[in-house]
């Protein structure tokens, strides 16, 4: 388990942080931009929770969800793919393929974009969804990846796509996009 008895360290005060293996990087190195990335998709998905708490299938996923991104930002914070680091899983994108799969099957196929919006849980899965994106690309500019990660955030922002039209009740409230609506 992990013990902090000191949040202020003021380790980072001259513009570097530590890495877990003790290495000392510039808090603008890809791979602190990574993490930081990271995290806000954990902090995304936990406005998303506040309105799923009701709703305990979607709120179980989006908890085992969060503790994963932990898992992730641990296996970034330590260059490389194996040693006894702690390391996202295959078992984790596999879960995530299941739950969208299972997710998936009780909505209607797609016949347009969606447009982020509809019920505020979705919008905030879709904030959560590109958050998930962005953070893809930050981990794809860092060197030494175990590339797990790249596969356990794409499928997650397919994961939150998918979980954001069931939160329009199962797509019924999907806003869709209207090709050239707005043309004069």
């Amino acid at each position: 388990m992990i013990r902090i008895d000191r949040v202020v360290t003021k380790g980072g005060d001259s513009g570097e942080t530590s890495l877990g293996d003790g290495t000392r990087i510039s808090k603008a190195h890809p791979r602190i931009e990574a993490l930081g990335s990271v995290d806000e998709v954990n902090a995304s998905i936990g406005v998303v929770r506040i309105h799923t708490r009701s709703k305990i299938v979607e709120d179980a996923m989006l908890s085992r969800i969060q503790n994963d991104l932990f898992d992730v930002g641990a296996d970034l914070c330590v260059p490389g793919t194996g040693g006894d680091r702690l390391r996202i899983t295959d078992e984790a994108v596999t879960r995530l393929e299941t739950e969208v799969g299972r997710m998936n099957a009780s909505l209607p196929a797609l016949t347009s974009f969606i447009l982020p919006g509809g019920s505020d849980a979705a919008a905030f899965a879709h904030i959560a969804r590109v958050t998930a994106r962005r953070a893809e690309r930050a981990v794809a500019s860092v060197e030494n990846v175990n590339p797990v990660v790249h596969r356990y955030l794409n499928r997650l922002s397919d994961h939150l796509f998918v979980l954001a039209r069931v939160l329009n009740e199962n797509a019924a409230t999907d806003v869709l996009w209207v090709p050239g609506a707005n043309r004069y």
